[in-house]
Formats: structure tokens, sequence, C-alpha cells
């Protein structure tokens, strides 16, 4: 990964050279905050300086164990030279719990903006960093947008320590691992793959590493910056990367042999290698009993192929395949449409269109008037085009089902490549019906098939076909019946002990 910092310079001896220039690299900004000490042991006098950043470091923490210890410390006949009697009185009375040394410019910088405090000492090249860092952060809360009814209530937060510390209570393993790395020239933001060793495939881990290290950029401020950075090649509307807030989602995937990237200032966090049928379960489908599991996933299905097809199924067969339908149903739809003025195929559109606009306002407008908007005025204008004459009772009933269908889909970016193939595929039943339909739905599956998640085909296990991964894609089976991890995502496939082989009595 490239980087835009500057040569390394060493720090000067002088400490108003060293307190001067840094000052300088910051801009002289009004949150820099120095205080001057001055420190007699025996027979040597130091002249000492804490530099930290109003907001990032914690005052309160910098007074109790800096200032106060510095101020009170005692003169000790351990010295001998003066460089390792600072530096035995630094380690022995300062009480955060990370201390270390930096020797140049930029170091300390670094150490600085990421809320930690910095000791210059007068007549030396090197600074003392202390871990002061104590930023206001939210508090864990209930997930906002995977909410379940039975399940863990705990979400990420913008804070990355935080979200560790939530996987650590999940996976109380010595093999969970964290590497770090820092991507983004400007903002330095903290990345951590997260893996169990022994589990995790090596290959997608170490692809994972050098997509990763591509990255160029000044800034990444969530986690979808580094989403599109790395996913596979290839224009599509499906997602291949998996975004979660919820740690037992994320623990679990991570148990499976996934990857899970974690970036400091967002809650969600990506997972990878992932495939389509990934989106459509839920966590609450491993809490609740395998046979309503199942069944409640199975309407996932149903509803996720409604919100793509049933506006493009109306317009074909009432245009050009009304033989299609009972006597009954065609002359009631023939009575609700004498006097709408446009063709089914403009009908829809602009019910569709007006819906996705309730639906951005609903989502844009503060949230105590946004509920409030977004029914009113899907009731409203309804109920007002249908007595104008502009639209259909029954595209108005079409179209309510289809978005009610859509938020049935667990995974929003899924949810969303829905919506945008679902006006592809109107055009297509416009213009040729259910031929057009076929033809488009013919497409949408051959590019499927031809996309991959971090090598893994995105249509596993169906295509190709892994039979021993199906226990757990259109139903789930019972645990005890779920004795191996995925093939192809990790190292060590079985999650439970094979059944051993009982011999026959004779």
């Amino acid at each position: 990964m490239k980087s835009s910092l500057k040569p390394a310079i060493p720090l000067s001896q002088d400490l108003h050279a060293n307190l001067s220039k840094l000052q300088e690299m910051l801009g002289d900004s009004p949150d820099i905050i120095i205080r001057l000490l001055d420190m007699q042991v025996t027979q040597d006098h130091y002249s000492l300086a804490l530099m930290y950043i109003d907001g990032l470091a914690q005052s309160e923490s910098i007074h109790k164990h800096l200032i106060q210890p510095l101020l009170n410390v005692k003169a000790t006949e351990s010295v001998s030279e003066q460089y390792c009697g600072i530096h035995e009185i630094l380690q022995q009375t300062i009480t955060v719990s990370e201390l270390f040394e930096a020797k140049h410019e930029l170091e300390v910088l670094s150490a600085i903006l990421e809320g930690g405090t910095a000791i210059l000492i007068d007549g030396f090249d090197e600074a003392f960093i202390a871990c002061t860092t104590g930023w206001e952060k939210r508090a864990i809360e209930e997930p906002q947008t995977q909410t379940v009814i039975r399940g863990p209530k705990e979400s990420f937060t913008e804070d990355i320590r935080t979200n560790l510390a939530l996987l650590r209570r999940k996976i109380k393993s010595p093999d969970l691992r964290f590497e770090s790395m820092k991507i983004g020239r400007l903002t330095r933001t903290e990345i951590i793959i997260t893996y169990i060793t022994g589990i995790v495939n090596e290959k997608v881990l170490n692809e994972t590493r050098r997509r990763l290290s591509l990255i160029d950029t000044d800034s990444i401020l969530e986690s979808s910056y580094i989403e599109e950075f790395i996913e596979d090649k290839g224009y599509t509307p499906f997602p291949t990367l998996l975004n979660t807030e919820r740690p037992d989602a994320a623990a679990a995937g991570i148990l499976e042999g996934q990857l899970l990237i974690l970036v400091d200032g967002t809650p969600f966090a990506l997972m990878a290698p992932i495939t389509f049928y990934k989106f459509l379960q839920s966590s609450e489908d491993y809490y609740q009993r395998y046979d309503i599991a199942s069944f409640v996933r199975l309407l996932r299905y149903a509803s996720f192929f409604v919100s793509m097809l049933l506006p493009s199924l109306y317009i074909a067969i009432t245009t050009f395949h009304q033989e299609m339908l009972p006597t009954t149903l065609l002359i009631s739809l023939a009575a609700q449409r004498e006097g709408v003025p446009f063709p089914a195929l403009v009908e829809a559109f602009l019910m569709e269109i007006t819906f996705e606009v309730l639906r951005e306002a609903g989502v844009r407008m503060p949230r105590v008037v946004g509920p409030a908007i977004s029914i009113v005025g899907a009731l409203v204008l309804g109920q007002a085009a249908v007595q104008a004459g502009l639209v259909s009772a029954a595209m108005v009933i079409v179209v309510s089902f289809t978005a009610i269908s859509n938020f049935v889909t667990p995974a929003i970016n899924l949810a969303v490549a829905a919506r945008l193939i679902r006006f592809m595929l109107m055009m297509m039943a416009g213009l040729l019906g259910l031929f057009g339909i076929l033809f488009g739905c013919m497409f949408i599956l051959i590019h499927m098939c031809s996309i991959k998640s971090f090598g893994v085909p995105y249509m596993a296990p169906v295509s190709p076909l892994i039979p021993a991964n199906l226990k757990d894609i259109f139903i789930r089976l019972p645990w005890r019946r779920l004795l191996t991890r995925p093939e192809g995502l990790s190292q060590n496939v079985y999650r439970q002990p094979p059944p051993a082989k009982t011999s026959k009595k004779k």
C-alpha cells in the first residue's frame, strides 16, 4: 500500500524545537494541548512537555496517570546514567496501560492523532507515547437494520476496540486472530482482518491481504469503501460481500471459515467469501426450531422472486396473454382499466417510481415524521390515483404487495438489487411479454453463475453442485445433522465429530 507520508525525520534534542515543529505540522490547531513540567531527581533536572489533542485523549487519565505521578516523583539512588535514569523513572512512575518510544516526528504525530499523549524531554531525541485514548463513543445498542425476535440484542459500534471485545466474548478461543493495517493516506483508518487459524481457507486469506494492500486512496470513512475496492471485478447489481452489524452473525461466519473485515468508524463489518443464499438467511434461523426456520426461509425465497417478477408478470399477462386469465378476473381487470389512459407498462412505472420516492422520503425525513409521511402518502396517493382514473386498483395492489415482499429480504443490498432488476424485467415484459421475462431471467441466472466472491462461485453449492453443502441452503436441517462446514470455505470441515462407525454383531 502506497503512502503519502513524508520521509521519517528524527526528533531533535531541543524540546522547544520539537514542540514548534509538531505544532507547525498540526497547523497550530487550538485543540492541541501542551503542558510543561519540571522534574528534579537527585542532581538531575529534567524539562518535560506533555502534548495531546483535546477530545481524542482523556484529560482525566492524563492528570491522574501522567501529571500527578511525574510531579510527585521522588529522588532515587538507582539512577546512574541520565538516559537510563529518565527511562526508568517514566517506566516506574507512569501508570497507563501502554508506554512506548518514538524516535521520529511522524511517529509522534501519528500517535497524537490517535489519542495518545507524547512526552517530550529536553536533551533527548526520543519521545515516550502514553496510551490515553478516551474520545466519546456510542454505547452498545440493539441492531437497527438486522433485528430478530429471539437472539442477542447487541450490535457493533463505531469503535473498533469495542467490536473486537464483542467478538472475543462470542469466540473464546486462542485461535481467533486479528490482523491490523491502516488504509487511507489522509484518514489512516484502521482495518482489522478477523479469522480463526486452522479453519479459514489460507488461499482466501492471502487473497484478501493482497487486495487490501493494493488500496491506495485518500480516505476510508465506511466499510463500503473497502467493499468496492476488494470485491471481484465485474459490473453486477448483486452484492459479493455481506455486511452485518450483528456480532453473533459475524462470529457464526468466522466459525464457518469466512473472513471478517472490521473498519474503524463504522458498525458494519464485511464478511467474505459469500454466496447468494447467505443473503436470504437470518441469524434467527438458527435460534428457532429447524422446521419453523425452514418454512420462514422458503417464504423469503418466494418473497424475493415475487418482489422481482410480480409487476412484470402483471404487465405481460394484461398486455399480451389475456387468455391465461379466468374470464371473471379478465372482465374485472378490463372494467378497472377502462378509464385508465396509460398502458400497463407506463402505469406500473408511474406507481413503482412513486413508491420509490415515498420510500426514500420516509428514510430521509426525521424519524418522528418519516413513517407517518410514508404511510399517509402511500394511502392518500394510491386512493386519489385510483379515483382520478390514473391507475387501476389492481395495479395498486400489485405494487403494494411487491413492496411488502421486498421488505422480507434480510439483506438490504440484495433487496436493492431486486428493485433494480424489477425495472429491467418490467421493460422486457412490456416489449415481449412472458418471452421477455423468460429471456431476462435466463440472462440474470447466467450472470449470477458467472460471479465469484474471492474465488468462490456465487451460486455454490447449487452451481457447481456440492450435495454436502445443501443441508443449510433452502431449508435448515437439525443441528445434529449439520456435522460439516461448507466445503471450499474451510480447512477443517467437521464442526461436530463424525459419527463413530459401529461394527455389526454376528
